[in-house]
């Protein structure tokens, strides 16, 4: 069998060709991936942050609905709310 020495041939190049195409094209689905998870990461954390910038809720806030909740409470009990309307105040206040 003669061997050859030089430029490869045409089979040759073409299978170079063929694995320079593959390797660019996982190189690239890679770094495209690897952006996207870190875009992902950034909105996450950044959605994060706007969670915990909003205001907590006060303790007036919870004690007036307590309050109305005691009120409600002691409005069943005397007999003006039925148990029905008092399940439905309860539900709209907690809700």
């Amino acid at each position: 069998m003669i061997r050859r020495v030089g430029r490869p041939g045409l089979l040759g190049t073409m299978a170079r060709t063929a694995v320079i195409a593959g390797t660019a094209g996982a190189v690239n689905r890679s770094m495209n991936r690897a952006a996207t998870n870190r875009q992902q990461t950034q909105a996450d954390a950044h959605a994060y942050r706007d969670q915990q910038a909003q205001p907590a809720p006060t303790a007036s806030g919870g004690d007036d609905v307590v309050e109305k909740l005691n009120q409600l409470g002691r409005l069943h009990a005397s007999g003006v709310l039925t148990d029905n309307e008092f399940a439905a105040a309860k539900a709209k206040l907690l809700a």
